[in-house]
């Protein structure tokens, strides 16, 4: 399922898998329950100058909501419609994880050394930062080639993180499978490089050198928050005033 790591103040968050068909990291509701636990860990134990750095093993970041899944349910009830309940449970179920990555109290960092696809996309976007290796995996948005929409708390956040229409565009209309230097053009990355290795140690450096900063939390959760009122509307995701702690 996933891993928690602390190293100081850094907490490192890990999706892993025992069996290739666990590395694609689906979002089934067994996934999406413990990265939540994960999260709820972190934000408990969070102080001034923490920092996340969320990273997968094998080749993909995570190819989105187990599809497999639900359709077992569907097989095992013996109705079309089963499956598309389940289906729309896991996505009933992801907004918590979103909610909880934008809520926390602490900079957020997706070091993708692999595939990230659909919601496993939004799950990385749902972060502060995105860096990406150039040498494997691309950013994929499937709904359109396999005839699903998008939940409306997915396209508030690619609207609100995707700033070029065009971009936009490609991303959800086109269903391109995009490389890491066309992600950087795009905004979807933030920075592309060049092996999983060097990804993952650009991510810790970036995590530490934020975390020097000694931020207030609760500021920077309430100041994200502000930044994306569309989207944290949908996921009911309350702003709160912050006074200064020092006057």
């Amino acid at each position: 399922m996933c891993t928690l790591e602390k190293r100081g103040n850094l907490f490192i968050l890990t999706l892993i898998g025992d069996t290739k068909k666990d590395q694609e990291h689906r979002l089934s509701p067994q996934l999406i329950s413990s990265i939540r636990s994960a999260l709820a860990e972190v934000k408990s134990q969070a102080v001034n100058g923490s920092a996340l750095v969320t990273l997968a093993q094998g080749r993909f970041f995570s190819n989105g909501f187990d599809l497999r899944h639900a359709q077992a349910v569907g097989v095992k009830s013996g109705s079309v419609d089963a499956a598309m309940a389940e289906l729309l449970r896991m996505v009933d179920l992801f907004k918590g994880v979103v909610a909880d990555l934008l809520s926390l109290p602490m900079p957020t960092i997706a070091a993708v050394t692999g595939h990230a696809a659909a919601a496993g996309l939004i799950l990385a976007m749902s972060h502060d930062y995105v860096m990406m290796t150039s040498s494997r995996g691309v950013m994929y948005m499937s709904e359109l080639d396999i005839g699903m929409t998008l939940p409306d708390y997915f396209t508030a956040l690619i609207r609100a993180k995707v700033g070029s229409a065009g971009a936009r565009r490609e991303l959800v209309l086109l269903a391109a499978k995009v490389g890491a230097a066309t992600a950087v053009e795009m905004g979807i990355v933030d920075s592309a490089h060049g092996s999983a290795e060097e990804v993952v140690d650009a991510a810790m450096r970036m995590a530490e050198e934020l975390g020097k900063k000694k931020w207030s939390g609760e500021a920077y959760a309430g100041i994200r928050k502000a930044l994306y009122p569309e989207v944290c509307g949908l996921l009911g995701l309350k702003d709160a005033t912050v006074l200064p702690s020092k006057l």
